[in-house]
């Protein structure tokens, strides 16, 4: 992650989520990352409304030049980028598997800007409640910020963030050690080939 604010919010979205896939929306305490927060965005995970934006900072709506509460957030994406986008917010409600993605725009008179979002799941036990919290933020500021608003944003690389992404990292038969119901073995390939799983309340066979 390029931007400060990106890193910040998702280092305290990993300490309030602990060992579950998400943190739930109660635990994230607006004070405790408050450099974050004129980058910073909560949208509603309801695709049929388009992801109505329910807070957005004062820096990410000074790139529009206006107050985005309550806009789709689809909307702020170009023809090319809105299906793809909503994937990303699909794949982050049905997966909790987060997004950091480059995003480029440019304002009316054709100045650019790069910008960086990320795109983080916070849990909740009612579907109909269910939110992510992100960050849109210019890795650089322009002197026109501001004054000049960027027109609809343009999606550029993208990698997923999270639990549920670093599971599929590991080796198909290992899992991070403490986890239930299997055991992580040391060594090479010679002793993995050897190793069989072990169920939980069984120790391994006599030899």
């Amino acid at each position: 992650m390029k931007h400060a604010a990106s890193r910040e919010l998702y280092a305290y979205w990993e300490e309030r989520r602990g060992s579950r896939p998400a943190p739930e929306r109660a635990e994230i305490e607006p004070g405790a990352i408050r450099g974050v927060l004129s980058d910073a965005f909560i949208l509603a995970l309801d695709g049929s409304a388009g992801h109505p934006i329910r807070l957005a900072g004062t820096r990410m709506c000074a790139l529009f030049g206006r107050e985005l509460k309550s806009e789709s957030f689809l909307n702020l994406w170009g023809a090319g980028s809105r299906p793809v986008v909503a994937s990303l917010l699909s794949i982050l409600s049905d997966e909790c598997t987060g997004t950091v993605a480059g995003v480029t725009a440019q304002n009316a008179s054709g100045d650019p800007i790069d910008l960086e979002l990320l795109l983080l799941p916070l849990g909740t036990r009612r579907p109909i409640f269910a939110r992510t919290i992100g960050v849109l933020a210019p890795l650089n500021v322009p002197p026109w910020l501001g004054a000049s608003p960027i027109g609809p944003l343009a999606l550029g690389g993208r990698r997923h963030v999270g639990a549920t992404q670093e599971k599929r990292l590991l080796p198909r038969f290992m899992t991070p050690r403490g986890r239930r119901g299997l055991v992580v073995y040391e060594g090479g390939k010679s002793e993995l080939s050897r190793a069989t799983r072990v169920k939980e309340g069984e120790g391994p066979s006599a030899a």
